[in-house]
């Protein structure tokens, strides 16, 4: 097979190249359709799936664009922009998608990935950003554009291309770039334009594709069909990210990490750790061991619910501990957000700990871990070079001298991903479906220091709120309803008497996995009965209001 480009094209990428460091050998390969030799696989779920691998550099998209690829029922990974290519070669992908991004191709610190991504013989969809990089890197020319273009456009298809196929001639597109590709690199044409953007899509005969405009987000009309027709079409991935496939392939992983030893879960009630439970239960039955760790701050009766439930449905041993004393008395005087998630942290794991001694011998903690908590967090796994949001008690606030080995089956998961995977094991609805709660609890829904006097006016407010919501219908439409205590007190009448009370806030979200939020639109008359229940029936309460911010620029938590 050969690669179709002329002996002028070759010669023009090799010349642009040798300024760009890229080996000379790795342009013979290319040409010859080689690719290097692969590693072993890692020991993600890219061990046994088609996977396409994201590289992030810096995009406010990249989990978006996760979503749409896994949305086609294929895997994909985000990894950091400068990942080594022996790391990327080992997840043998095939296909690559350079996300879009901040910074400018032609600036000196800009961020660059791997030479060989271009040079390996595996498809690369370049976005934004990543379009620009793609053609700098292969020999083409990229300036600072006369017209921005911020917003939507009008993308029209100019060529045939396998990217645009189910695609009309004339669509919408969301554009958000500064920089253009002025001159292509030798090898590559114009398949789509804008009235601003003659090159808004380009491609060569190797499988490389630049959009400048973003095909992950929901402005642009067809963009579902673009990454469809990426991941299927041009990269030749199946649709294998089912999952049944999913619990098959973890279930005979779970096998072989935990082996004979005994494993530790870490019950909270929500969806992700029944689902973990579950999982390992039915891998490698009474080695499981689960532990349901009261600290004080869970929500109204969620401790007896969760108990019945768990009784019910996954049957694995199971040791209560009443640890609230503990918890309050660690917490007392505490009012950074920060240090709230990291002593929590630390004291599930202390609690963990007693009791593995207890029950003798045990080498793993089972934790429900998301992908979603990975990012935020910012862990070796994944953009390092972003910004710290907040720490993730089960992911960045562990204490360093962990006497456990981690058992994380939903580390790679959205939240969508872990609900039908719940219904796939065949977990009651009313878990499934169960709004996500904090692993730190009502610690980050008190604002401020955490007293038990606090933490009661919170769990009745908190109680209406889910109450009234669940009335109106609308708790499967919301992502997360919820109250939050405020530091603040008001002024208030009440009767003939002047009051002094907490300020109550209502937060509630609309979200597909918590990455962003937009607050959601409860009808007024909802509202109102739940700010009319809550200074009615909560004695310390005398005001309500609702937060209307959505994510970014606010969080969906308040800590």
């Amino acid at each position: 097979m050969t690669s179709g480009r002329t002996d002028e094209d070759q010669q023009a990428i090799r010349s642009a190249s040798r300024e760009r460091h890229i080996p000379e050998a790795d342009f013979q390969a290319a040409a010859r359709g080689e690719a290097p030799d692969i590693e072993p696989r890692g020991t993600t779920p890219a061990s046994n799936q088609d996977t396409i691998v994201i590289l992030d550099f810096g995009s406010q998209y990249s989990r978006l664009i996760a979503r749409r690829i896994r949305e086609q029922n294929v895997y994909c990974e985000i990894l950091p922009h400068d990942t080594s290519w022996a790391r990327l070669k080992g997840l043998h992908a095939k296909g690559f998608v350079l996300s879009g991004g901040p910074a400018s191709v032609y600036q000196p610190e800009a961020p660059r990935c791997a030479s060989e991504v271009f040079t390996g013989g595996v498809p690369v969809l370049a976005i934004c950003y990543g379009m620009q990089l793609l053609a700098d890197t292969m020999g083409g020319v990229v300036t600072a554009s006369d017209h921005r273009e911020y917003g939507p456009a009008k993308l029209h298809v100019c060529a045939e291309a396998a990217i645009f196929t189910d695609v009309p001639d004339s669509s919408r597109v969301w554009m958000s770039h500064g920089d253009r590709v002025e001159t292509l690199p030798p090898g590559f044409y114009s398949i789509g334009a804008t009235d601003n953007s003659p090159f808004a899509a380009v491609t060569n005969d190797r499988g490389a594709v630049g959009l400048q405009f973003h095909p992950e987000v929901m402005h642009t009309a067809c963009g579902s069909t673009i990454v469809a027709n990426f991941v299927h079409r041009v990269c030749g991935c199946g649709k294998s990210w089912t999952s049944d496939a999913f619990v098959e392939d973890t279930m005979a992983s779970l096998r072989a990490q935990i082996g004979g030893e005994q494993v530790l879960c870490a019950l909270s009630g929500g969806v992700d750790s029944a689902v973990v439970a579950t999982l390992i239960a039915r891998a490698v039955g009474d080695q499981l061991v689960c532990v349901f760790v009261d600290n004080g701050l869970l929500r109204r009766d969620e401790a007896k619910q969760l108990l019945q439930v768990f009784d019910r449905h996954i049957g694995a041993r199971l040791v209560y501990v009443d640890a609230t004393d503990r918890f309050l008395a660690h917490l007392r005087g505490i009012v950074d957000p920060e240090e709230k998630r990291r002593v929590i942290g630390e004291e599930f794991i202390r609690v963990f700990e007693v009791e593995a001694r207890k029950l003798g011998d045990i080498k793993f903690l089972a934790q429900g871990t998301l992908y979603p908590d990975v990012i935020e967090s910012t862990s070796h796994d994944t953009a390092h070079a972003a910004v710290k949001i907040k720490t993730h008690h089960n992911v960045g606030g562990l204490p360093k001298d962990l006497q456990f080995s981690l058992v994380e089956p939903l580390r790679y998961l959205f939240k969508d991903e872990v609900r039908r995977v719940g219904l796939a094991l065949a977990l009651p609805e009313s878990m499934i479906w169960r709004q996500p709660f904090p692993g730190p609890g009502l610690a980050v829904r008190v604002i401020g220091e955490i007293t038990q006097e606090r933490l009661d006016v919170l769990r009745a407010a908190d109680h209406i709120v889910v109450s009234e919501i669940k009335k109106a219908g609308l708790y499967r439409d919301i992502w997360q309803s919820f109250a939050v205590l405020t530091p603040l007190q008001s002024v208030g009448v009440m009767g003939d008497y002047r009051t002094y009370g907490y300020v109550v806030a209502i937060r509630a979200v609309s979200s597909e996995d918590a990455m962003t939020a937009d607050w959601a639109r409860i009808p007024h008359e909802v509202l109102a009965g739940i700010s009319n229940r809550i200074v009615n029936e909560i004695a310390e309460v005398n005001r309500v209001v609702y937060d209307i911010s959505s994510k970014p620029p606010a969080t969906i938590e308040w800590e």
